[in-house]
This record gives C-alpha cells, structure tokens and sequence, in this order.
C-alpha cells in the first residue's frame, strides 16, 4: 500500500470540485458526524471506514440499522445508484472512484450475527456495572464493597452467577461486612439482584465471561497492511439501549487503559466511531460524564481517535463536545423551538464561511450532502464548507446470511470465541465453601449428638449404681435389724424363771446326748 497521509471526504465549493480531507496526522483529534435521520448520516460513516482502511488504520463501528455490513462486498456497475455515483464522482474530481470491498470482522454480543463478545464482571467494573443496572448511590455502594470484598478473599468475578453468589454472601455475612465497610442492607442487595434479572432477560449473560475479549484482534491490518473494520451486529442489541451504551463505554475504557502512550503518530492506531451517542449521556451520572471526557481527552495520546454519531451536536455535552475537532454536518430539521436552538448551536461551533450563512445551510443541505470542517495545519479547524460526499467503494446496503456466515467462517479469529469457558471463580469457590461448612456442620451436629448420648448413658449408669447401692444399704439395715430384735427378747426370756427352764431343758437334752 502506498502511504496516505489525508483521506477524502467529498468536494466542496460553488461547483463541489474543492477536495475537502481529514488529514490523518489531526484524525485521532476526534471527530462528530451529526444529522437528522435519512440525511445520509450511514453513508458518511461508511466511506470514512472505507477511507480509513485504505490508509491502514484499524476501525471499529457499530450497525444498529444493519445496512453497514456491506462493506464487506464491492460495489457493482449493477446497482441501480450506479449512475447516480459515478456521476457525483465526476462532479467532486473524484478521478480514482471506483468499486472494492474492504476487510470485515463481524461481531455480535449475542453471537448470532457475528463473534461472540465478552468481557468479566471484574473488567466491567462496579461503576460502569451500576450505571448498567441503574442503581441508586446506595445500591452502588454495595455493588462496590461487593467487588473489594471479592479481590480481597481472591474471588474472581467473571459472569453474573459469580456475582450474584457474591451478593448473596454479603447478605448472609452483612453485620460482619457493615461494620467494616458500611452499611449492607438486605432491600438493596434485593433490588441489585432484580435488577440483575432483568439484564439477563435481555440476554447481556451472555455479555459476561470468558474468553474474554483481546483488543488485539480488532486492533490488526491484513498482510496487504489494509486496516481492519470491526463491524459490531447491534441491530438486536439497540432495543436494550442502557446496555448497548454501557458497552460501547467499557470498550473505550479498555482502550484506554490497555493501550500504551504513543504521543501524536502520523496516523491513528485505532478509530472508535460511537453510533447514537446521545444513549451514552442521557441521564448520565455527573460521574460517568467526567469518566467520558477524561478518556475523550486523554485516549488521543494513545493514537485512538473518537467519532460521536448523533442526530443534534446539543446530545454531547460541551465539555465533551469542545475536544471534538473534526466535524461533518448533515441536515437538520428546525420543526420545535429546541429543533432551533440545536441549529443554531451546531452552527456556532463551526469557523464562519463568509460565503454563506451556516445556520440556513444546515437546514438546506441535501441528501448525501453536509458542513465540513476538519483540523489542517497546527490543528487549527478549517472554515467550514459545504460539501457533497464521496460516493462509497463498497456495497451499499446489506449482504445476505450467506455471505455473512461465509466470511465470520473465514475470518482470521474463527472458531478464538465461539465457545465459551466457565472456569472456577466465585460462584464454584463459594459453593464449595457453602458445601464445606454444611458438613463440617453437620459432623459438629454429630459429634455434639454423640457426646450428649454418651453423658445420658453415664447419668442412667451412674442413676442405676446410686439406686443398687441404695437397695443394698437398705437390705442390710433390714436384716440387722431382726437379729438385734431376736437377741434382746432371748436375753430378756434368760433373765426370766421360764428362760432358764428353757436353758436347762435344751441343755440337758443336749448333754443326755452326748
């Protein structure tokens, strides 16, 4: 591949033939493409991964409407806007259009449109977690003390099951736990674990355990060096919104903290483009928000640039909005008094074009047409132009089940995450433990029911020899008794006249005898 230092966008100018660029070096500057829906918002995003590709620069995208998967076929002469684009191609100086296809991974949370993706419950983190689950500050607080007590005894949180055995023994241990890290109450880890319930209804168990996802293998290029795009199945995954946004954030969080200082390259390492961005701010904690434009401010260092995708520039907070230098703006529609205040406000952000008035523009704009400003020299941002975008290389709209299941097939990570391992971790070790403690139980139950078998028998036995010594003391008091009884009334009838007749009688008797 031959090296690109800027990727086209589109023509611009009175007769659209003013090349409009990003220049690669200011593209991990960040970016936002904005406009109302059916304003060509899709296409913009797919020739920019296109474009990026082309110059070697891994992308990752989500298809929430599921038309990008196209680009992973070239478009062809037989497609009925075929005419359509080789004519704008012409009018923009567009001299080297013409059709390919692009290197795809396809990924899907459910693992139905593409590779499995999944991360630990260790990973996701209890704030990111707790704004999954919309907990409260308190439930929050639990669901942390949940995660120190699970690091300090070497419980490894992976999937839902380990953390909801996690919360079960904070419940059964929460006098112990309370005293040492505040207060535990059973109605909050209740609410968690409902909450729990509901998220693995919408099938985000899945979401959680192992293999756990290797960023390296979205962050790769062909042999040919072409970059390549990470197309994310979000189709299905739109309709549970709070976990489609808390996704997309753990990822940039991953990003983040994985990848290393790198400074200003010529060229991205990585583009994020975060579709329907205004899902991650709506009713966003203060806290989340910071977390955001922390990693929006720092993440350019390490080569990543971020793309936010929303329909008004008014659902990314300013703070955020301010670092994103690089700007493609479709139409927009001004019905309502906010609608107004948006266009007026998506207007003030650009550098004013003397040729026109921005804020009437943005409402005129056509199908497949935007306001573009990019960062140029020194990353200051260019007037902002009105600009017909490039037409796509790729096929526009879907590929069929086919082809799709024909290149995850193929693809360079096939068969790395299909199945899934469920190794031991908290909910096996506290089972074990439950398990263990049950017998031990049960054999203190059984040497206690024996010891007291063992002190009945002494007391029977020491009650029977009590009672035999008793019996015997008795019979002997009772015998003495008699003989004591028969000498004092012989001795008394010796002492008497017939008693000594008696003696005579007897003695005489027994002497004639002898």
């Amino acid at each position: 591949m031959s090296e690109i230092d800027r990727i086209f966008i589109g023509g611009g100018g009175e007769d659209y033939s003013t090349h409009q660029n990003l220049i690669l070096k200011y593209a991990n500057r960040h970016g936002l493409v904005a406009g109302a829906t059916g304003t060509g918002k899709t296409v913009t995003l797919q020739i920019l991964a296109e474009s990026f590709s082309q110059a070697g620069v891994p992308v990752f995208m989500s298809d929430v409407k599921g038309d990008l998967s196209g680009i992973a076929n070239a478009g062809s002469p037989d497609f009925k806007l075929h005419d359509a684009f080789t004519s704008r191609a012409e009018t923009i100086k567009f001299d080297d259009y013409g059709y390919d296809k692009f290197p795809v991974t396809f990924w899907d949370l459910f693992g139905e449109k593409g590779h499995p993706i999944r991360t630990t419950v260790s990973e996701m983190g209890p704030l990111l977690l707790s704004r999954l689950l919309n907990l409260t500050d308190a439930q929050e607080g639990v669901v942390n003390i949940a995660f120190r007590v699970a690091d300090e005894q070497g419980l490894a949180l992976m999937d839902l099951k380990d953390l909801r055995a996690m919360l079960i023994w904070l419940g059964e241990n929460a006098n112990e736990v309370s005293l040492r890290y505040g207060s535990v109450h059973v109605t909050s880890i209740g609410a968690i674990q409902r909450s729990l319930l509901v998220l693995e209804n919408q099938g985000a168990e899945q979401f959680f355990g192992e293999p756990a996802l290797n960023l390296n293998d979205m962050i790769s290029t062909t042999p040919s060096g072409q970059g390549r795009i990470n197309i994310l199945a979000a189709d299905k995954l739109m309709q549970s919104p709070d976990l489609y946004a808390t996704f997309l954030l753990w990822m940039l969080s991953e990003l983040f903290e994985e990848l290393p200082e790198i400074g200003d390259p010529d060229k991205p390492k990585f583009v994020f483009f975060f579709d329907e961005a205004h899902l991650l701010f709506e009713d966003a904690p203060k806290a989340l928000i910071k977390k955001v434009e922390q990693v929006v401010r720092l993440i350019r260092s390490k080569g990543v640039g971020i793309y936010f995708i929303t329909q008004s520039p008014g659902d990314v907070p300013d703070d955020i909005l301010g670092q994103l230098g690089n700007r493609i703006q479709h139409a927009l529609r001004a019905f309502t008094p906010r609608d107004q205040r948006d266009l007026r406000d998506a207007a003030e952000t650009f550098r004013t074009n003397p040729q026109f008035d921005t804020a009437k523009t943005i409402i005129e704009l056509g199908i497949g047409e935007a306001l573009v400003s990019t960062l140029e020299k020194k990353g200051m941002p260019t007037v902002v132009e009105r600009t017909l975008i490039r037409p796509p290389s790729s096929q526009l709209g879907p590929i069929t089940e086919s082809e799709r299941d024909a290149i995850i097939k193929q693809s360079h990570i096939s068969g790395l995450y299909e199945a899934a391992i469920d190794r031991e971790s908290a909910f096996e070790i506290l089972a074990k433990r439950t398990e263990q403690a049950a017998e031990e139980a049960r054999l203190a139950e059984e040497a206690e029911e024996k010891l007291e078998a063992e002190e009945k028998s002494r007391k029977l036995a020491r009650r029977y020899d009590a009672a035999e010594r008793k019996r015997k003391t008795t019979r002997s008091s009772r015998g003495d008794s008699v003989g004591t009884t028969f000498a004092k009334s012989l001795a008394r009838q010796l002492g008497s006249k017939a008693g000594q007749t008696l003696i005579r009688g007897v003695l005489g008797s027994l002497f004639k005898g002898r």
